[in-house]
């Protein structure tokens, strides 16, 4: 018999509701269900995926809003060693059948919403199954029924670490999505690494962001289930509704990108809403403009912030509370199991103070990309380091700055000019709400830096003005030499501002 424990997800879940089987694992829409309810939703449904022909290494996708099948669809799948696929609800027909044809998907769960879009696409589909989730959470249409006629699953799959838990795949925004790999080992040290930074799981976290994205998932939803707190679902952002159910739930944590915040701040309720209870509000996608860290900590509440991606599950450093005003824009430092780097264009380390790309190892960092050996090789080195794509450089004391994305870098004139620089300082000037810096072609120049900016309401600004402002704290050829004004700023269900988007917009 081996020593060596089980990791897997399945098991976790359904050891957690034998440990602690009265407490609250999951709520959701006036509806909350204890670890053992909980569990024993997981043990039929897994039933469920096994009778219907769902055998191990099997795909199993789902496309929906939040919602708590979601979650039983993961945990059933760890259950009989099958592989979850999570799969953008905002996705276009082609978009949903090329990943679902990609990763080979044999049955396939949609919510009232989705199913639509999945009926037009199905005779095109390789999927052998489809389920149904109802849209209201008291009765869940077809798959309610036959959990309910289930007998549950006695007896679970022994998972190894190295065994994928599910398949996430990446946005397309420079080509054809690809599909990370994410191991059930993956995952139980992304728990450790946060367990030995700092501590602000409390007893309840909320989440809203979407679950079919690692941060949505994997930042305090998995990790707070295994360790036995209350999970809030919420089905999708919304500010209001969001400050309501920190108050209702007495809500500890949440995860969000900084534009979520920003728009609680914004909402009318913000100053009468009742956040004592909430210790820490944890972050990523980009750093916490200062006004928004001073405006919550006036109300008790500080940031955690961090920065990692889809493939290092997610968390690659982490910044404390306590430094969220002392180093300002810093992602924070490499979590405890975890090693993080900055790399030259020969991936040689480079000294503090020096930009480069940013490089992760540990045993957090994917297993590869599916179906995709290339670019597997191409993401991984030999000596095992994940080339994130971003650059980045250290301080003296091995805190992490990020600077941009190599592929957003600005080159204007031989200068490389890094757009989230640009952008932490238009963000101060007065009438701008939210801003964006891109680089469009120019014939003297190369490439134009551009400022494409949403204004707060009543505002105005012209170029001349904003470039007068930003002369202060930067160099000139960091300056933009043209500006755009928009509604609002195209972002992806993480929160992040969509360049590419912006760009061919200003193109069309």
């Amino acid at each position: 018999m081996s020593n060596t424990p089980n990791i897997g997800l399945g098991y976790t879940i359904l050891r957690r509701a034998e440990l602690t089987p009265e407490r609250k694992a999951l709520t959701f829409e006036g509806q909350t269900w204890t670890f053992a309810e909980f569990g024993q939703r997981v043990r039929r449904l897994a039933k469920l995926l096994r009778d219907g022909g769902v055998c191990r290494g099997d795909r199993v996708g789902y496309i929906g809003l939040n919602h708590p099948v979601f979650l039983e669809t993961l945990y059933a799948c760890g259950c009989i060693g099958a592989i979850f696929v999570p799969l953008n609800f905002r996705l276009t027909g082609p978009e949903m059948r090329f990943i679902a044809n990609d990763a080979g998907i044999h049955t396939m769960l949609a919510d009232k919403l989705l199913r639509p879009l999945v009926d037009q696409e199905r005779d095109t589909l390789v999927c052998q199954r489809y389920i149904s989730v109802e849209e209201d959470v008291a009765n869940w249409e077809l798959l309610a029924g036959l959990m309910t006629d289930s007998e549950p699953l006695q007896l679970i799959e022994q998972v190894q670490a190295d065994d994928v838990a599910f398949i996430m795949y990446t946005s397309g925004t420079t080509g054809l999505p690809k599909g990370a790999m994410l191991t059930h080992g993956n995952l139980f040290w992304n728990s450790v690494n946060m367990s030995y930074g700092e501590d602000y799981m409390g007893t309840t976290t909320l989440t809203c962001a979407p679950l079919f994205h690692i941060g949505g998932l994997n930042v305090t939803t998995l990790p707070s289930l295994a360790r036995g707190v209350e999970v809030v679902l919420v089905r999708s952002f919304d500010a209001g509704e969001v400050l309501a159910a920190l108050e209702q739930h007495s809500v500890s944590t949440m995860f969000g990108a900084p534009t979520m915040f920003l728009m609680m701040s914004q909402h009318e309720k913000f100053t009468s809403i009742d956040l004592s209870s909430v210790d820490a509000f944890i972050v990523g996608g980009a750093p916490v403009p200062v006004p928004l860290i001073e405006l919550f900590g006036e109300r008790g509440i500080c940031f955690c912030q961090g920065y990692g991606l889809t493939e290092t599950s997610p968390f690659a450093t982490l910044l404390e509370s306590a430094l969220s005003l002392t180093k300002v824009g810093s992602a924070g430092r490499a979590p405890m199991f975890t090693d993080v780097r900055v790399v030259d264009a020969h991936n040689n380390p480079l000294p503090d103070g020096e930009h480069g790309e940013v490089c992760v190892r540990g045993p957090n960092i994917l297993k590869g990309y599916w179906n995709r050996p290339e670019a597997t090789a191409e993401a991984i080195d030999a000596q095992g380091w994940f080339h994130t794509g971003d650059i980045g450089y250290f301080d003296s004391e091995g805190f992490l700055f990020l600077c941009d994305r190599v592929k957003d870098m600005v080159i204007s004139g031989g200068e490389n000019v890094y757009p989230a620089e640009v952008e932490s300082i238009l963000y101060g000037h007065s009438a701008v709400l939210e801003v964006a810096v891109i680089g469009l072609p120019d014939e003297k120049w190369g490439e134009a830096v551009t400022a494409v900016a949403v204004l707060k309401q009543g505002a105005q600004l012209d170029l001349e003005e904003l470039r007068e402002f930003a002369s202060q704290s930067l160099a000139k050829y960091k300056l933009p030499s043209r500006l755009y004004f928009v509604d609002e700023l195209p972002r992806n269900p993480a929160g992040k501002v969509q360049k590419f988007k912006i760009k061919e917009s200003l193109a069309a």
